[in-house]
């Protein structure tokens, strides 16, 4: 299977509910585009405040989706549009976008046609995209990066 290809959105604003916001507009894009997308959260409160935020962020959208459980055999039998995840969630083996909010870079990345990563402006997620950006170049892919302003 072929490399993934790997964007970075690189936001000027350190607020972290505009980088949730953002990420949620582009789950949207992708659902809208009928692309079975999995979200990639670090585990606690990110993951609750972006599964309220996917319902609530715009007034005339709507993004079906679900959390993937512990366990994920009931999600997993069903094929949901967006599954949210924690970072240490077993992958579940539909999808083909991974919006990665996780610290980390994500396993088994040949297993998505496309991954994308949203980066703020606060200075430990700089870093921390910055070693994300160098994983996926040791792994032989090109990112592309594409500076956003205080898009939100």
């Amino acid at each position: 299977m072929a490399a993934p290809r790997v964007d970075f959105y690189v936001l000027a604003s350190a607020d972290p509910a505009l980088r949730l916001r953002f990420a949620c507009r582009l789950v949207e894009k992708a659902y809208l585009h009928e692309h079975q997308v999995r979200v990639r959260l670090d585990p606690g409160d990110d993951l609750t405040a972006f599964d309220t935020l996917l319902w609530t962020f715009a007034d005339r959208s709507f993004v079906p989706h679900e959390r993937l459980a512990a366990d994920h055999e009931a999600a997993a039998a069903s094929v949901v549009p967006v599954m949210l995840a924690d970072s240490e969630a077993a992958d579940p083996e539909q999808g083909d976008v991974l919006v990665n909010l996780a610290v980390g870079a994500p396993a088994g990345l040949q297993r998505y046609r496309r991954i994308v990563e949203v980066v703020d402006a606060d200075a430990t997620r700089r870093r921390l995209g910055r070693e994300r950006f160098r994983f996926y170049r040791e792994h032989g892919i090109q990112p592309g990066t594409h500076e956003m302003g205080n898009a939100s």
